[in-house]
């Protein structure tokens, strides 16, 4: 059988998806049943329980594939980026509506109706998908309609298939969003999760983990003598962490220093992560 990565491939010695059968062992193999998150965000543990870590999150609209429900835990596959893990059962639904369109900014509220005066029903991070029926104005602000009926500020999502142009300017957006170890939303989020959900804004998918991404995103890059052969948009990549450059000598980065998505002077980052990390393991360009 061949190695599979079971963060990418949803197999276990008693399940797998049926996709897989003859490349790895399991007991039984089914197929996927489509699904799709409801909730803001889902957490994705390493296991069905409340107190197993969250490997990564995913965001309200995500479509996913189900191989198992047990328990009030479903063991799924995000058809984005290929992720395997658990999430609540709760936070999955049918998929009944097409999404039309795509939230753009870090957070926004959802409203019951079209004032923003209403006692918020919701929020939802950048990158959640709706369905929105109509545009409404209420004293000159315009909201978009969803098919719940809740409403969201119009401004604050584009169409599905129209795309950021910088991936980097997207990220700045999250400076001063708390850092959180498996987070990908305008809520919290990792170093990883920021590459990847600022990356997803520009029309480029990329997988999760920072070790992923390494091995994966654009090509490798020589900084040359004193990096100075970097430039905006470029990847610095430690063990276990990634940074994306803002220009030819400062990153930004969700962080565990700061706790926050803030910008570092790329050599004062390279001293400081230096001292218990090691320095950089790679440089890429997308």
């Amino acid at each position: 059988m061949t190695a599979r990565d079971a963060r990418l491939h949803a197999f276990r010695s008693d399940l797998a998806d049926a996709r897989l059968k003859g490349e790895v062992a399991a007991d039984r193999f089914v197929a996927g049943r489509p699904a799709r998150v409801t909730t803001p965000v889902a957490g994705m543990r390493k296991a069905p329980r409340p107190d197993a870590g969250v490997n990564t999150q995913l965001l309200f609209g995500d479509d996913v594939l189900v191989f198992e429900e047990a328990e009030g835990w479903a063991w799924i596959q995000a058809e984005r980026d290929g992720y395997v893990g658990y999430v609540a059962e709760t936070s999955l639904g049918g998929r009944i509506h097409a999404p039309t369109h795509v939230v753009i900014v870090p957070r926004t509220f959802l409203y019951p109706g079209p004032d923003l005066r209403f006692p918020i029903a919701g929020q939802l991070s950048m990158g959640s998908t709706v369905t929105v029926t109509g545009i409404t104005e209420t004293r000159g602000t315009h909201y978009a309609v969803l098919t719940s009926g809740e409403t969201l500020i119009a401004g604050h999502v584009r169409p599905v298939g129209d795309i950021a142009a910088d991936y980097v300017a997207v990220a700045e957006t999250f400076l001063g969003t708390p850092y959180l170890w498996g987070g990908v939303s305008g809520f919290g989020i990792d170093c990883s999760g920021l590459v990847q959900l600022a990356m997803r804004m520009t029309g480029k998918e990329v997988l999760r983990d920072s070790d992923m991404q390494a091995a994966s995103i654009g090509e490798p890059l020589d900084p040359g003598p004193d990096f100075s052969g970097l430039r905006r948009g470029d990847l610095v990549f430690w063990k276990g962490h990634v940074a994306i450059m803002t220009d030819a000598q400062t990153m930004i980065h969700a962080n565990g220093h700061t706790m926050l998505v803030s910008r570092e002077g790329l050599k004062d980052a390279v001293a400081r992560i230096g001292y218990l990390y090691g320095g950089p393991t790679g440089f890429r360009r997308p």
